[in-house]
């Protein structure tokens, strides 16, 4: 019976471990995808959204910091399903600074925000225009939050 305790403990844990901060998860956003924002991007200019993906790139300026971020869509959780195809770029502005050893490439992240516009980046020798977002709320998603999360076995009809 400790045993079982323990697995309950442990996932208990885990689940407080890996939810969204309240200021992600409360934000009261626009169910908007991302394809349709991005045919039209001035559109949707103040439009709340809570988008999330994969970091690129961070970039440092003295006022704010901008990181590039590979769109995917969300799960209900509102991590980003990275089993998906992407589906594009956008960029989340900040007025805090983003150190990028710790907005580090390739981490996972969800952004909770307002759509700005629009801003060129160039991809090779192609220039694209990308939604820009104006975060509220930034979570990094810690790296083995899978390897915990899918890992431990769910066999609730041993606890009883």
């Amino acid at each position: 019976m400790k045993s079982y305790l323990s697995i309950i403990s442990l996932l208990l844990l885990l689940n407080g471990c890996t939810s969204l901060p309240s200021a992600i998860r409360d934000f009261p956003s626009v169910n908007v995808s991302y394809q349709t924002v991005n045919q039209d991007i001035s559109a949707y200019k103040d439009v709340p959204v809570r988008w999330g993906g994969v970091i690129i790139d961070v970039e440092n300026e003295k006022d704010f910091s901008r990181v590039q971020v590979l769109f995917y869509p969300l799960n209900y959780r509102g991590y980003p399903k990275i089993d998906k195809k992407s589906e594009g770029r956008f960029v989340i502005e900040s007025s805090d600074f983003l150190d990028p050893a710790v907005f580090a490439k390739d981490t996972e992240i969800t952004v909770a925000g307002t759509i700005k516009g629009d801003i060129e980046r160039t991809i090779g020798n192609k220039s694209i225009q990308v939604p820009l977002i104006l975060a509220t709320s930034i979570y990094l998603w810690p790296k083995d939050y899978r390897n915990y999360y899918y890992s431990v076995p769910y066999y609730p009809y041993y606890w009883w």
